[in-house]
């Protein structure tokens, strides 16, 4: 596992190790122990599966640190610093195939577009599930996400997120 810094604080690149076989491939897409040197204790692994290309999902900062890698297919991914600091608002962007990961830490808001077809996207956390969150407009100007799909698909409550500036009324 080689691990990269991003201009986001806190945020990780993670290159896997992938090792081609006779039946396909093999990849160590958990390990407790290098997790733990990244500071995540797992407690949770979710796995969700899209048929098409094009779903969105986030933009959403929730209240757990989060190592996402998607098993199969590829996923281009916009991470925003929703944390009150000096990089609030700065996005990133990542296209993820099986050989990569992201460790996203707690209240960085993190989002997802499938860019192929049957994509697994795996997700570990270190806390259970709660609705607690805090979420930003996929489409918002100031952020100005390039999304890599034309055609997208998108939940109404996805739709309905607040702008970043709207956000920073609110904490104002």
């Amino acid at each position: 596992m080689k691990v990269e810094e991003t201009t986001i604080p806190g945020v990780l690149r993670i290159a896997l190790e992938v090792k081609p076989n006779d039946d396909g491939w093999f990849k160590e897409n958990f390990h407790r122990e290098k997790l733990a040197e990244l500071g995540m204790d797992v407690v949770q692994h979710n796995v969700a599966y899209f048929a098409e290309a094009g779903i969105v999902r986030g933009i959403h900062a929730e209240p757990w640190d989060k190592y996402m890698s998607p098993s199969s297919g590829r996923v281009f991914a916009a991470i925003v610093d929703l944390r009150d600091n000096e990089t609030f608002g700065r996005v990133e962007t990542f296209e993820l195939g099986p050989e990569q990961a992201l460790y996203v830490p707690r209240d960085v808001g993190n989002s997802f577009c499938t860019v192929t077809p049957h994509t697994t996207y795996n997700f570990l956390v270190n806390s259970h599930w709660s609705p607690e969150r805090v979420a930003v407009d996929l489409f918002d100007p100031e952020l100005a996400i390039e999304w890599p799909v034309q055609e997208l698909n998108y939940t109404e409550r996805d739709a309905a997120n607040p702008s970043l500036a709207q956000l920073r009324e609110q904490r104002a």
